[in-house]
């Protein structure tokens, strides 16, 4: 380990602490060796808040190290007598959330045995989450186990007010740890083993410059026009250098406008999205190659949809001049931009020229990396040993690009995606001069590539057929690395394979140079004189993919395509862990872009983020009492507002003794604890009992059962008619069912917009559905609620005064016909009981003396319309069902029904045999 890390192991272990590290800095290396240190059968410890993923890689780490009782998963594999042996057999457990909640309630885990939680994430933290619900019921039952925290998010908690001491309050810590960049113990570490490091600053070409500032004048005047519509939005988080630096800047907008989304106008929500796709262009103008820029905004304007949703940016002169100059990068300057409508119907017509005189300017960075491997070459010609390459681009796609112009070349590339998007479009134009095409070709190859043969050339033009038949690339690309253990003779087959296929590395390439990478995400490798391997920054599924790589391959050279603060760090630790290797990295930037721009904002907003909490912990005040290890700790307190609460009245003579309240109860369904609401209930003082509901989640009162929905949840319900048998089999077992639709408390408290809301009922409206559904059950009551923090107040109004659910009784209420004994229910069969609810005539009310007074439907049938209206006690009512039953139907359908007989196979009685 490095001395910060030391440094910071040392203080973690004997206090409970929330670390928070800058990112990149070697959060796993600490996380990895605190783990070790518990890794032993006489503790007892409960890792939460790791994914799949993290786990494997942390759990490959510690056996590397050696580690004798390695962790154990917790999952939903684990059954529940299995997971109380785990427990008893101690060592360190990655357990999921969900699980250790059930657990704790149920008290399934012993409590008091736990040796302490190491809470991952520690920014996600909130009050009402399942991570803060667990803290809290293992501090009220285990008052001397330890608590850490980890996080690499700074900014995360310097967004909004307070939020730092917020989330020390959740985790029940009173000591904060810092670890910037800036630290002096980081910033001496660094020092003594520094990379080498290029700064190679490229100019934009005049055409992507003059882009750029269209798109960026575009972008400020949406953000006027924001401004304008919504005076109530935070102006200070709305400027074109947040547009710039934070990709999320639409996201910041919505969160904002959020609660009152459904009164906005059409044009303020057009301008959220149009904002969106602007800094998406900023984006892939840096990043992609002149067609492909060109198409996507080729689709923008093109299609009648776009042009009708736009919200007028599309007929800016700044979104002419975008369009007219992406047009040049690949035609030339001959076609002239015009402002009038005619001119653009008139460069529609110029807009083909012929294909021989393209102009299909070449990505800056492109022609840089070829003289950067061209310089890696010569040096490892006069080394002892050849140095490995790793190129790191931004995305998958970006990493697909850079491997055809490595192998193709520049003109070779461009002219492939030039037929396959905007070559039909100029198959007028007569394509002609094939040989000087290739000889185009050969000079806009890389330098590095080697002189191919005629039989080389017919191996690359069958590549390129091949390439042209998969559209997908990008699905091509994966299949690079499938068996990634198999043995070297596999590798060898495989690699012929691809080479078959026009994706396998030139001939050049001897087998001793073969690797085998573990990472899934290394598939761009490109094995040539140097070994190169090309790997994503963003979009891996392994969040340590590019960790894996950095260590199997080695590299002597970094070429950082696209700048990232985390991964230039990690650069930073492989140098300190490994100072013997050499190492040179490659910084490729667009000197004055906006990619340079978003770079430095980056540093910009953690340096401020680390300054704010820094001063934060200057002027925090912590009580003692904030660990909860003492009995009176207020934080574990779980009456904020008791219902059976009854101040004693003084108007009355002499002292009136306290009455002793029944502790209050709820049973809630296994899988609501993917909520917060369960947390939330628990807090205001009532009893949680986790079992396994097959009708309702919630069980209040032995007579009210909820089923609670989200928004998403009810519309989805609705429309595949879930909703309906769910809320059949609460009113069959429930006499006071209830549906409670809860809302965001993030969002608008609407159920649908007023755009969509209209009178006449319909199949397609939402209100329409929830409509039909009272209808239809009319003893259903529907509750709505803002949050889940009113939901947990409601139930807790709702259960005042009344006696408590039976958790025995609630688990055996199942969805079989008798296997709940009720005194109302278990005399009568469900199925035609059900039908006779749908007969015209009857309703919940008379239905009761038509069970009390025959036997089955076929008995009903043969009554006479006195003898029904005796039995209904509604002449009308009476006439319905008469007529029913023997009107004739053989006039109005083409086969005559038989009414009585239908009934007399196939009915059941009413009454139980």
């Amino acid at each position: 380990m490095l001395e910060y890390e030391n440094q910071i192991l040392l203080d973690i272990f004997p206090d409970d602490c929330l670390l928070i590290l800058a990112r990149g800095l070697g959060m796993d290396r600490i996380f990895t060796s605190l783990l070790k240190l518990y890794c032993d059968p006489g503790n007892l410890v409960l890792v939460l808040n790791t994914s799949e993923q993290e786990q494997e890689y942390l759990m490959e780490e510690l056996e590397k190290c050696g580690t004798a009782v390695m962790p154990r998963m917790v999952n939903n594999e684990v059954g529940t007598n299995e997971r109380q042996a785990v427990y008893l057999e101690g060592g360190v457990l990655f357990i999921t959330s969900r699980i250790l909640v059930v657990d704790l309630l149920t008290d399934r885990i012993p409590a008091h045995l736990v040796s302490g939680i190491i809470v991952n994430k520690a920014h996600k933290i909130i009050d009402s989450c399942q991570e803060a619900f667990i803290l809290r019921l293992y501090r009220q039952k285990n008052k001397t186990g330890f608590i850490k925290a980890f996080s690499d998010y700074p900014h995360s908690f310097s967004a909004g007010f307070c939020q730092l001491e917020r989330v020390m309050k959740n985790l029940f810590v009173r000591k904060l740890l810092l670890w910037p960049r800036f630290h002096v113990n980081i910033s001496a570490t660094m020092e003594k083993h520094k990379p080498e490091v290029v700064e190679l600053e490229l100019k934009m070409t005049p055409a992507m410059q003059a882009i750029q500032l269209g798109i960026l004048d575009i972008i400020s005047a949406c953000i006027k026009e924001i401004r304008k519509n919504n005076p109530t939005l935070d102006i200070e988080d709305l400027t074109v250098e947040n547009a710039i630096g934070k990709k999320s800047l639409d996201q910041v907008i919505r969160r904002q406008l959020d609660p009152i989304w459904h009164q906005l106008s059409s044009t303020t929500k057009q301008l959220v999205a149009d904002l969106k796709l602007l800094m998406m262009l900023l984006h892939y103008l840096c990043q992609y190659d002149c067609v492909t820029f060109y198409n996507f905004l080729n689709t923008l304007r093109g299609s009648q949809k776009a042009v009708v949703n736009n919200s007028g940016w599309l007929f800016l002169e700044s979104a002419n001049s975008v369009f007219v100059h992406a047009r040049e990068r690949i035609y030339g300057s001959q076609i002239k931009p015009t402002k009038a409508k005619s001119g653009e119907k008139s460069e529609e017509k110029e807009a083909a020229p012929a294909k021989k005189d393209l102009v299909l300017e070449e990505n800056p960075k492109w022609r840089m990396l070829s003289e950067i491997l061209e310089e890696v070459k010569q040096e490892n010609k006069k080394a002892d040993e050849p140095g490995r390459v790793l190129i790191c681009a931004s995305d998958d796609r970006t990493c697909s690009q850079i491997r055809e112009y490595l192998q193709d070349g520049s003109y070779t590339l461009l002219k492939r995606l030039y037929d396959k998007t905007l070559g039909s479009k100029d198959s007028s134009k007569t394509n002609t001069d094939g040989d000087g095409e290739n000889e185009r070709g050969t000079k806009g190859k890389s330098g590095h590539g080697t002189k191919r043969t005629n039989k080389g050339k017919e191996k690359r033009s069958k590549r390129l057929k091949k390439l042209e038949e998969d559209e997908q690339t990008l699905t091509q690309m994966t299949k690079r690395q499938e068996d990634t253990d198999e043995s070297n003779e596999e590798m060898e087959e495989s690699e012929d394979k691809k080479q078959n296929l026009g994706t396998g590395k030139p001939e050049t390439v001897s087998p001793s140079e073969e690797m085998v990478i573990s990472s899934l995400e290394a598939y761009y490798g490109i094995e040539t004189a140097p070994v190169t391997v090309i790997h994503p920054l963003h979009g891996c599924k392994d969040p340590f993919s590019l960790t894996k790589t950095l260590r199997e391959v080695q590299p002597k050279y970094v070429v950082l395509y696209d700048a990232e603060i985390q991964f230039v760090r990690q650069l930073e630790v492989y140098k300190c862990c490994n100072p013997g290797v050499s190492l040179r990295v490659y910084f490729l930037m667009y000197s004055g872009s906006t990619e340079e721009q978003r770079y430095l904002t980056t540093l910009r907003v953690e340096k401020e983020a680390f300054e704010h909490l820094i001063k934060e912990k200057s002027t925090m005040v912590v009580p003692e009492e904030r660990e909860g290890k003492s009995e009176d700790a207020p934080q574990l307190s779980r009456d904020p507002t008791p219902a059976s609460n009854q101040s004693i009245s003084t108007r009355k003579g002499g002292a009136q003794a306290p009455t002793i309240e029944e502790q209050q109860k709820v049973i809630v369904d296994m899988r609501e604890f993917r909520s917060e609401l369960p947390s939330l209930i628990h807090k205001r003082g009532i009893d949680i009992e986790p079992i396994t509901l097959e009708v309702g989640d919630y069980i209040i009162t032995p007579e009210i059962c909820v089923e609670r929905k989200s928004i998403s949840d009810l519309i989805g319900s609705l429309n595949n008619g879930r909703l309906y048998n769910q809320v059949m089999a609460m009113t069959r077992f429930y006499k006071k069912p209830v549906l409670l639709i809860e809302f965001d408390p993030t969002k608008s408290f609407g159920l649908q917009s007023q755009a969509s809301l209209s009178r006449e009922i319909s199949f397609q409206n939402l209100t329409s559905k929830l409509t039909l559904l009272t209808l239809h059950f009319p003893k259903l009551r529907i509750l709505w609620c803002p949050s889940p923090h009113a939901t947990a107040e409601l139930f807790e109004e709702l259960k005042k005064n009344r006696s408590q659910p039976d958790g025995a009784v609630a688990a055996s209420v199942t969805l079989d016909e008798g296997a709940y004994d009720s005194s109302v229910h278990s005399r009568y069969n469900h199925g035609p009981y059900d039908m006779l609810l749908k007969l015209p005539g009857v309703s919940s009310k008379n239905c009761w003396k038509i069970l009390r007074s025959v036997k089955n439907l076929a008995e009903l049938s043969k009554l006479s319309q006195e003898e029904l209206k005796e039995m209904l006690g509604n002449e009308n009512n009476a006439a319905q069902l008469w007529e029913f039953f023997h009107k004739d139907q053989s006039a109005s359908t083409k086969q005559p029904a038989k009414p009585t007989s239908r009934f007399s196979k196939s009915s059941k009685r009413f009454g139980k045999s």
